[in-house]
């Protein structure tokens, strides 16, 4: 019986940790400063000032990954290994001259 509350446990902790939000970059547009950015997702990875005082700038968000699988026969001395990768996940926001947050985009590389 001792097993059901550690069972319990366990299946809470698995919900909570599933249960984070995902922000929402468009209803911070306008309000959010660059200043808030650096404060909340650290330094940028990559950043560009623009001519007109825009400030462009990139934060990781996920590393990419690699994995390989292995297909043997038992019937056959050929065998083949196959690579999947994953590229890293960047997040880039936009600032525009008054270090208002302009516009955010998504992409891998």
């Amino acid at each position: 019986m001792k097993r059901v509350p550690a069972l319990f446990a366990f299946l809470f902790i698995l919900l909570c940790g599933c249960a984070t939000t995902k922000i929402d970059w468009n209803s911070r547009v306008g309000n959010y400063t660059y200043d808030d950015a650096i404060a909340e997702l650290g330094v940028p990875d990559r950043q560009a000032t623009l001519t007109d005082g825009s400030i462009v700038g990139e934060w990781l968000q996920y590393r990419g990954g690699a994995y390989g699988t292995t297909y043997y026969s038992r019937y056959s001395r050929f065998h083949t290994y196959d690579v999947h990768e994953f590229p890293d996940r960047f997040l880039r926001l936009t600032f525009g001259p008054d270090r208002q947050l302009r516009a955010s985009t998504s992409f891998a590389r």
